[in-house]
């Protein structure tokens, strides 16, 4: 149970590096603009704002990492930090887009969920 809780956690971990690269430094690119449905002109609009919600989600990146690298110990960071990721994964879900819930929340609880049943 433990390996498969590290592993939901660093691949959480990964997708908000990812995250963090597609809203900080591709927001107004192909790639970024295609991720988020976003326009030339909408993307140059928001280009800022996104790069300080790029910036959070690599402080939840880290907030994990930091907490698999603790090891047995690092259990309540890693449940602190997959509790802000559900959070914002159903703020998300509820004011932006209900993809939000799947791709972020989701995953969180299941996170949660097998980090209790250790």
């Amino acid at each position: 149970m433990q390996l498969a809780a590290n592993l939901v956690v660093a691949l959480i971990g990964l997708l908000h590096v990812y995250i963090l690269v597609l809203e900080m430094f591709l927001w107004d690119k192909p790639a970024g603009m295609r991720a988020f449905g976003l326009t030339r002109e909408g993307a140059a609009a928001t280009k800022v704002l996104a790069a300080n919600q790029g910036l959070y989600n690599g402080f939840l990146a880290a907030g994990l990492f930091w907490g698999l690298s603790q090891g047995a110990a690092g259990g309540s960071i890693q449940m602190f930090f997959l509790g802000c990721v559900l959070v914002a994964g159903l703020y998300g879900a509820a004011t932006a887009s209900r993809k939000i819930l799947f791709v972020q929340a989701l995953p969180a609880a299941i996170g949660l969920t097998l980090l209790l049943l250790i």
